[in-house]
């Protein structure tokens, strides 16, 4: 081919055709090239006709980034495809990794590079519990597979200490089996023993299950590659078979009147439930 070539590096969610993008739909339509881990090509296969499928395993990411990457240079419009976000324990830091030693810049070069961005497996288990997300959190993967344990439990400890909500990627699996109890004796030091728990596995995709319990339940509950952990902070609460960590809304307004509970901050929010008023807005500034 002798067209400059395109490189779509694209997150399709979880899984569902309703949670995929327009954007992603588009460039996977347009890709004549698709590279991707051979569960994540079945779950957009009906995507894929007539297209060339480059499929590798589990441990081969670096064979498809560098596959992707070729076919591109080749003139080729290749989708480098991952489930949730591309850019989030996706396959694009890799990528770039390859573009950097390449030294690789949009101007000039033979192929341009797009980040397609998905829902993460974060943001699709918080969905579907809620609220659990409205505050400060982090996401920990507790894969030692390329990261040192060491470095995984100090973070671990960070997160706990700062009592955000704390989202556990990767969290057990047949060989790594000891790495969730010890995350949860670890935050168990800082954070109270029925603190709020979703245990969620393939979220929006076959098989999906949802189980609430406690942190000091956490390990006993069925957990593998496919799920993901939500740990609630010391104001996460549960109503019904919902997880809700509360913004602060309630602390500072009265939810039923919308006025302000109290005065001795440096700016009075705005009222829930009537539009500002400019005039006293322009005296506080």
């Amino acid at each position: 081919m002798s067209q400059k070539g395109e490189l779509y590096l694209i997150g399709f969610g979880p899984g569902s055709h309703d949670h995929l993008t327009f954007r992603a739909k588009k460039a996977i339509e347009q890709a004549n090239v698709v590279v991707g881990y051979r569960t994540y090509i079945e779950l957009v296969a009906d995507l894929l006709e007539g297209k060339e499928i480059i499929s590798t395993g589990m441990t081969e990411e670096i064979d498809r980034a560098r596959s992707a990457v070729e076919r591109a240079q080749k003139g080729d419009r290749v989708a480098l495809v991952s489930s949730g976000d591309v850019g989030i324990y996706g396959m694009a830091g890799l990528v770039f990794e390859i573009l950097s030693d390449m030294k690789w810049t949009p101007e000039g070069s033979d192929f341009s590079v797009e980040v397609i961005p998905g829902i993460t497996a974060l943001s699709a288990v918080s969905s579907l519990v809620g609220a659990s997300l409205t505050h400060d959190f982090v996401a920990v993967s507790l894969s030692d597979l390329l990261t040192p344990w060491p470095v995984i439990e100090k973070r671990l400890h960070a997160a706990g200490q700062g009592d955000f909500v704390v989202a556990l990627y990767n969290p057990q699996s047949k060989r790594r089996n000891w790495q969730l109890q010890k995350a949860q004796d670890v935050l168990l030091t800082y954070k109270k023993p029925d603190t709020p728990v979703a245990v969620v596995k393939s979220a929006y995709r076959e098989g999906q299950r949802v189980v609430l319990t406690t942190l000091d339940q956490m390990a006993q509950a069925e957990v593998g590659m496919l799920t993901t952990i939500l740990i609630g902070n010391d104001s996460t609460f549960r109503y019904l078979d919902f997880l809700i960590t509360p913004r602060g809304y309630s602390g500072k307004y009265d939810l039923d009147s919308g006025e302000i509970l109290h005065k001795g901050i440096d700016r009075p929010g705005l009222s829930l439930n009537r539009p500002p008023d400019f005039n006293v807005l322009k005296q506080q500034n």
